[in-house]
């Protein structure tokens, strides 16, 4: 039975997607590495900022140590707060679609993103009020498609609202990448996955595929999910 939903944050509730590879790309390129768009959308999309640098660095032989990690966080976070100033850029029905689903169950956002951004958006949206809570970057250890995240996001929010009772299985994730998708269904629990960053062969992993969320009937999701 669905009892909770579970919102990844960028390319489902904002249109950030583009900017994060570019200033992505725009610090990479400072430090000499070349990022394109296809090794971006291929490797590293969905992961969060730590992980997609150590990732590049990997990938390019180049070490890494951690005070570098950290310039590099702190100069993309920056460049990125400046280019999302002002209303975040959102997709097709999601304020409506988050707004009913809010009405019926309590929701979380499990993000990779960090959480000044992932505040930043959903105060923008004014759909702040529909969340339980966030978790962000800074509360995980390991980034998707390890499903630390969502995982997280369930035991906190049924401990807030279910008694400690909320299963896995009882949770619906909406995603928007590959990553995320494996990352909700090795936590054991139902995906919606949005085409907004890829197209829907490359999300086959979910068990629903949707267009957009204005597009998706809920009640689907709380058919399949009765059995």
């Amino acid at each position: 039975m669905l009892k909770a939903i579970l919102f990844d944050c960028d390319g489902v509730l904002v249109d950030s997607e583009p900017v994060h590879f570019v200033m992505f790309q725009k610090v990479l390129a400072e430090e000499g590495i070349e990022l394109t768009l296809e090794d971006y959308e291929t490797r590293y999309l969905a992961m969060d900022d730590r992980g997609c640098f150590r990732a590049v660095y990997r990938d390019a032989d180049k070490e890494m140590g951690e005070d570098l990690l950290d310039d590099l966080v702190a100069r993309k976070s920056t460049y990125f707060a400046k280019e999302m100033s002002g209303e975040p850029p959102t997709f097709d029905g999601v304020v409506e679609f988050v707004r009913n689903a809010a009405a019926k169950y309590p929701m979380m956002i499990a993000s990779g993103a960090l959480g000044h951004e992932v505040k930043h958006a959903v105060v923008g949206l004014k759909i702040s009020d529909c969340f339980k809570g966030i978790v962000a970057a800074e509360d995980v250890v390991n980034g998707k498609p390890n499903p630390e995240a969502y995982l997280t996001a369930q035991a906190r929010l049924s401990k807030a609202e279910f008694g400690g009772a909320l299963k896995a299985e009882e949770c619906l994730v909406i995603e928007d990448s590959f990553h995320g998708v494996r990352a909700a269904k090795s936590a054991g629990m139902w995906c919606l996955a949005v085409t907004n960053s890829y197209p829907a062969s490359e999300l086959s992993e979910a068990d629903w595929v949707s267009e957009s969320l204005r597009a998706f009937d809920l009640g689907a999701a709380e058919q399949a999910m009765q059995s």
